[in-house]
């Protein structure tokens, strides 16, 4: 089972919560090591049980919007239609999900399908290359979504201990 916690912080002189999630990804990361997103400053973190940093990437905007998504969904594919939202709205709603999913029948339909994924793919690919440093990668489910998987599944617990 993923262990899966959320925490929000707010601090008195902000009016906004930092949301951070703190993931175990059981079968990608050893059972010591947590995940851990902070989206205010849109860092991606790697951590072992002592607490201690073991590895930490600074996201892009973009790429963030990808990666909770992602991480959400785990250990199931991101459909691309959310994935499309995130990127395409501030405020994700099932409504959002919704015109996404017809936008992206839409394009299918007249054959744009890869001109309507072209954001998507672009935060991907940067996204990707910061992964491969986590042992960490994202699969493509053919016209349905994302999943992330491990890079080199049977070398990553040795190299990271």
């Amino acid at each position: 089972m993923q262990k899966n916690r959320i925490m929000r912080l707010k601090r008195p002189e902000q009016k906004a919560e930092i949301q951070i999630l703190h993931l175990s990804l059981q079968g990608l990361l050893p059972e010591d090591q947590l995940l851990v997103v902070n989206q205010q400053t849109r860092t991606l973190s790697l951590l072992s049980a002592a607490p201690q940093i073991i590895m930490e990437q600074l996201l892009s905007e973009n790429e963030m919007r990808m990666i909770v998504p992602i991480l959400e969904s785990y250990p199931h594919y991101c459909l691309y239609e959310v994935l499309l939202a995130h990127i395409s709205s501030n405020i994700v709603t099932q409504a959002t999900i919704e015109r996404c999913r017809l936008r992206l029948q839409e394009a299918q339909r007249r054959g744009a399908w890869p001109q309507e994924l072209r954001p998507i793919r672009r935060a991907l690919s940067s996204l990707r290359n910061k992964l491969h440093a986590f042992h960490l990668e994202i699969s493509n489910v053919r016209e349905r979504g994302c999943s992330l998987t491990n890079l080199a599944p049977s070398s990553f617990s040795e190299h990271l201990q």
